[in-house]
C-alpha cells in the first residue's frame, strides 16, 4: 500500500546551519511548527496546506535565521528567500501561502524581491 498523499499549497524550509542556529533558528522553527499545529495549516490537519522542514545551510550564513519558501504557481514553482527573519514574518509568509497571496517584501532576497 503507497504513502498517503497530501496535497500542499507550498513548502517552508527553516535553515539549522551554524549561523543560523546561533541567530535562533531552532527556535524559530520550534514556534513556527507550533504555529502551524495550532492554526490548522499543516499539510496533514483537516484544511491544512503548509509542509514545515529543517534545512542546511541556505547560504544567508551572517543574516539569519534565514528561510526559503517554495509554492506551485502558473505551472512551476515560485521561490521566496527570506534572511533574518524572526517569529512574525514568519507567520506572515506561512499565512500568505496558505492564502495563496503575494508573498511578503520585506526582508526577501531572492531575484523576484526585485
Amino acid at each position: 500500500m503507497p504513502p498517503k498523499y497530501f496535497p500542499t499549497r507550498g513548502h517552508l524550509l527553516v535553515c539549522q546551519g551554524n549561523s543560523c542556529q546561533a541567530r535562533g533558528s531552532a527556535l524559530l522553527y520550534q514556534a513556527l511548527w507550533k504555529h502551524l499545529e495550532r492554526e490548522g495549516l499543516s499539510y496533514y490537519k483537516q484544511g491544512g496546506s503548509l509542509r514545515l522542514t529543517t534545512s542546511g545551510c541556505l547560504g544567508a550564513c551572517s543574516y539569519g535565521p534565514t528561510l526559503c519558501v517554495y509554492r506551485p504557481q502558473g505551472g512551476g514553482l515560485q521561490e521566496g528567500w527570506y534572511a533574518g527573519v524572526d517569529f512574525p514574518l514568519a507567520r506572515r509568509i506561512a499565512q500568505a501561502v496558505h492564502e495563496e497571496a503575494p508573498l511578503p517584501s520585506e526582508h526577501r532576497y531572492s531575484p523576484e524581491a526585485r
